[in-house]
């Protein structure tokens, strides 16, 4: 089949490495200019590291990754408050853990179909007609063209989703916070291996060392402390940003110098996508666009290489019968995806406390992972994936 894949993140790519190992002939399109690496460093383990392994990216992954040591939470002079050893991690993942920017994740992936599959980058779709045995897709630049499915693996906010579904604010649940990252040259500080944050109620500054002099950047606030609709222009971003964090103390003054000098800053709310169904005709989503678990899960790129991978295998199964595919992609992940939701929603207000007392308690539960069982009720939900990849023969 022909197969048009909206967005070349992590998972279109993965999609299409798939799909391209079935004999489909997928096509890649994506709304910024070219390919971008980096982006804020992402925890990848579980079935998505499973999943690596399968497609043979796992030592060009593991290659670009950092091990980290340590998780380090700081008083506002800068001395360790509370943290644990990433020994925790390994040890629940059997070491197969690592950290990686996203884009770089994405950029392996991508590497693994670029010559072999159609990518229209600076594209986007328009419209899109289901018209029974097939589907007709009107691109903003090219003209309308013809697929046998079309899949919405362009994120939480996913354009394919909002042609067919219809408007975000109807599938987007807020989890309280907004998200803020930049990348910068030449930081004063650095810490190798060790990922660094200070909060105050509401407020969470972190920062990581990255190779090559660059330090990640990532700020957290509820969502009462901004007023404003999310900006999109960089400048607007920084000004919010300087508001909310510029008496914050520690190194909140140099992370801004900082930032004034970054080109681009992301910034987002973070919020989970809970869709009715995932499949609409020959239209499905994937990844994030389906059931994003949010940002602060800090594993949603691994789960959607496994949707990927499963979407790909019941194609395969299936037999030519799309909507079997569809119905027994959504019946295999759904409740593994929604127990992950679960798991991120209790677990996103450890990084941006809202009391004192919430920021005391979270330090003293880090005191207690050194202790292999209490680590285990403390983490386990958040870090343990409960699904055995099936085996496609693929």
């Amino acid at each position: 089949m022909k197969i048009a894949i909206s967005g070349a993140g992590v998972a279109g790519p993965s999609l299409a490495h798939w799909l391209l190992k079935t004999g489909h002939e997928p096509t890649l399109i994506e709304e910024a200019p070219g390919f971008r690496a980096g982006g804020y460093v992402i925890d990848f383990w579980g079935v998505g590291y499973d999943v690596a392994e399968k497609m043979g990216i796992l030592p060009e992954v593991m290659a670009r990754g950092y091990q980290v040591q340590e998780v380090r939470l700081v008083k506002e002079s800068g001395a360790k408050a509370a943290g644990f050893s990433a020994d925790v991690f390994r040890r629940m993942t059997h070491d197969r853990f690592t950290s990686l920017p996203r884009g770089e994740l994405a950029e392996v992936i991508f590497n693994s179909v670029k010559d072999k599959t159609e990518t229209l980058f600076s594209e986007t779709i328009t419209a899109i007609e289901d018209h029974g045995d097939g589907v007709s897709v009107t691109l903003q630049k090219g003209g309308t063209r013809e697929f046998d499915l079309v899949v919405g693996a362009d994120g939480l906010h996913s354009n394919v989703r909002r042609l067919v579904w219809g408007e975000q604010s109807q599938f987007e649940k807020p989890v309280g916070f907004h998200v803020a990252a930049f990348e910068c040259p030449g930081y004063p500080h650095r810490d190798e291996d060790v990922y660094v944050s200070f909060a105050k109620p509401g407020l969470s500054i972190s920062r990581f060392a990255m190779r090559d002099d660059r330090t990640l950047v990532l700020f957290i606030f509820e969502n009462e402390r901004m007023a404003t609709p999310l900006p999109h222009d960089v400048a607007a971003k920084k000004a919010i940003l300087h508001d909310i964090f510029g008496n914050m103390g520690w190194e909140a003054r140099e992370m801004l110098d900082a930032m004034d000098d970054s080109a681009e800053v992301y910034f987002d709310r973070v919020s989970q996508a809970v869709v009715p169904q995932w499949s609409k005709g020959r239209a499905v989503l994937l990844g994030d666009a389906a059931a994003c678990p949010s940002l602060l899960a800090g594993e949603g790129t691994g789960l959607a290489m496994t949707e990927a991978y499963v979407l790909a295998g019941e194609l395969k199964q299936s037999g030519g019968d799309v909507a079997k595919a569809f119905s027994n992609y959504e019946a295999r992940l759904r409740p593994f995806l929604e127990e992950k939701q679960k798991s991120a929603l209790a677990f996103a207000s450890s990084f941006a406390p809202r009391t004192e007392f919430g920021i005391w308690l979270r330090n003293m539960a880090t005191h207690l992972m050194v202790i292999p069982p209490l680590a285990d009720l403390l983490m386990g939900s958040s870090v343990k994936d409960d699904f055995d990849l099936p085996d496609y023969g693929m």
